[in-house]
């Protein structure tokens, strides 16, 4: 068989994706989630201990039997066969429990760890996923989560079953005669070779498949997310082509493992062969010489391909193991990522003022996407933003929102810098909208509580009749108790958006910021979802990153970007008498309708 190949060079997805831990820090981890639960774990180690111990019993009741049939003496046979059934019974009750204990034990301690890993994502900077890539969290959360639970159910057993059965077994060889062990080694350099080899081609392999998997997940994502801009572009082709390149990253890796797992199971072969060679022709010479039974030379080579039989389960569960590792490594480089600085909570106060001065923001360096943005919100006032695509619009308000960090400059909410503002006092404060608006499976009280937990339910219904979503709320089957959602009653875009708005009712900040948060609605929903926006933020300061001008020109000031520059400020009036961008664009926009 040809060589697998040389290292490719370092992926470029993997300079972005999140953390993975050391080797070292992965085994504390795993040390710290079962310390826990010691007592669980010393108990079913008794109880694999028990099983490995009885099924030491058959090999040497098989020789026993033997012994007899030699010697002529059939009618002894009958009960040691019957204590060879027993033995059966036994280990395979004992393995059995061991095997639910082993699992069980293992899934308990790794819940702590998936909801740590969860409870980390959904804090994790939203810069750093975006560098990331929801493909790479959606492969730790789904992908690396199942990996790790297949190993615990199936491939931990296994290799606990199987270290204990080596340890016993070759003693219980020693304890047989001690040359027969003498013979086993022989098979040892084999294995040895093999697994060095293994771990220098596969462990780098197997790194870079998960990672590629992760790059796959990523692309896939991207594109299917965008499939409405890709076909409005006419790029199909392009994607289709990162996708078929990422895909096949992937899958040329996948190959090359298998390939790789067919030569070490092919090297293993040979230790076996040579083992049990020397085996039995040791037993053949202790036989001759009437220093052995027939019956101890059997056990012997049975013993042999027990422990073999071991050998091959342990490092065939090599590569499930490694993957298993890889993956809780990467699950512990998240659960390790720092937490957001808790800051201690500010006194609440009345003002309502946004102020952003010198605020620049870049995603990578040196391709600035806001430079020294300076603005004010006066309290009360709604403020709309607009520009063309890519002008920095969404970013500007997400940094408002604190959702992503500024680079340089400063953001003050009611006069306190975000910076110093307590997350959960952020989020009070200020609340963002955007068009993604996510309606979860769970029903329409649970999809409104997310703003209020505390929200009684005339409180609810009150908070969707203001955003004009009665109408479709009279008409749902089981009122808030109806499940929306995947599986559930489907809501229209316009629908959404509504429960969205209502949500902000219900949160009631005395700042607001809607990102395009009406732009799905289509033409026939615009003017409805408009309407409920100007009564959600009745009363709030609020910045509305305007989709339609008809939205601009509705609020108090507008603030037009231009390459993530403030270009023009003032009322929609003064905009359109001064000739500038805003004015062309409110041309152009006035001339289709």
């Amino acid at each position: 068989m040809t060589q697998t190949g040389a290292p490719a060079g370092p992926d470029p997805a993997a300079e972005v994706l999140l953390p993975t831990a050391t080797a070292a820090r992965t085994r504390q981890a795993a040390w710290r989630v079962l310390r826990p639960h010691r007592g669980l774990a010393a108990a079913t180690l008794l109880v694999l201990v028990l099983a490995t111990a009885v099924g030491l019993l058959a090999p040497r009741l098989l020789g026993g039997i033997v012994d007899l049939v030699v010697r002529g003496d059939g009618t002894a046979v009958l009960p040691i066969a019957a204590a060879l059934a027993l033995v059966a019974l036994a280990q395979g009750g004992f393995q059995a429990l061991g095997s639910a204990m082993v699992a069980r034990l293992g899934q308990t301690a790794i819940a702590g760890v998936r909801e740590t890993v969860v409870r980390k994502v959904l804090r994790i900077p939203a810069e750093r996923v975006e560098r990331a890539g929801s493909g790479d969290v959606l492969a730790r959360l789904s992908g690396d989560v199942e990996a790790v639970n297949e190993a615990v159910g199936g491939v931990l057993p296994t290799l606990i079953d199987a270290g204990l059965a080596i340890v016993f077994t070759a003693a219980a060889l020693v304890l047989l005669d001690w040359r027969f062990a003498v013979a086993a080694l022989l098979a040892v350099p084999f294995q040895i070779a093999a697994v060095r080899w293994y771990l220098r081609v596969a462990v780098p392999v197997i790194a870079r498949e998960r990672v590629a998997e992760g790059a796959r997940a990523q692309q896939l994502l991207d594109s299917i997310d965008g499939a409405a801009t890709v076909r409005a572009l006419r790029v199909e082709a392009e994607h289709l082509s990162r996708v078929a390149a990422a895909s096949d990253r992937a899958r040329k890796l996948s190959i090359r493992m298998a390939a790789v797992q067919r030569r070490f199971f092919g090297r293993l072969n040979y230790g076996e062969l040579a083992g049990l060679a020397a085996i039995l022709a040791t037993g053949f010479l202790l036989v001759r010489s009437g220093t052995a039974t027939l019956g101890a030379a059997s056990a012997a080579a049975l013993y042999f391909h027990r422990l073999f039989d071991q050998f091959n389960a342990i490092l065939g569960s090599f590569d499930s193991a490694q993957a298993a590792s890889g993956a809780f490594a990467r699950l512990v480089g998240v659960a390790d990522l720092p937490d957001p600085p808790r800051r201690a909570p500010r006194p609440s106060t009345s003002d309502r003022t946004v102020t952003v001065s010198g605020l620049s923001f870049a995603y990578d360096a040196g391709r600035p996407v806001l430079s020294e943005v300076d603005l004010t919100v006066g309290p009360g006032e709604r403020l709309a933003i607009v520009g063309a695509s890519g002008a920095g619009k969404t970013t500007l308000v997400k940094v408002i929102a604190g959702v992503l960090d500024a680079e340089r400059g400063r953001v003050e909410l009611g006069g306190v810098d975000t910076a110093r503002h307590d997350t959960a006092e952020l989020r009070r404060k200020c609340v963002l909208l955007s068009q993604e608006v996510h309606v979860f499976a769970d029903t329409l009280a649970a999809n409104l509580g997310l703003a209020r937990a505390d929200a009684a339910e005339d409180e609810m219904t009150a908070a969707l009749a203001e955003v004009g979503a009665a109408g479709w709320f009279a008409a749902l089957p089981d009122g808030l108790s109806t499940v929306l959602g995947r599986g559930g009653h489907p809501l229209t875009p316009a629908q959404a958006q509504q429960l969205a708005l209502a949500r902000l009712v219900l949160a009631d900040p005395p700042i607001a910021i809607l990102d395009e948060a009406t732009a799905e609605a289509g033409s026939t929903g615009a003017k409805v979802l408009e309407a409920a926006a100007d009564k959600a933020l009745a009363g709030r300061t609020a910045l509305v990153v305007a989709h339609r001008l008809t939205q601009a020109a509705r609020a108090d000031r507008i603030v037009v970007l231009e390459h993530g520059r403030v270009a023009e400020v003032g009322t929609h009036a003064e905009l359109v008498a001064a000739g500038g961008g805003y004015a062309g664009l409110w041309r152009a926009w006035s001339a289709n309708r």
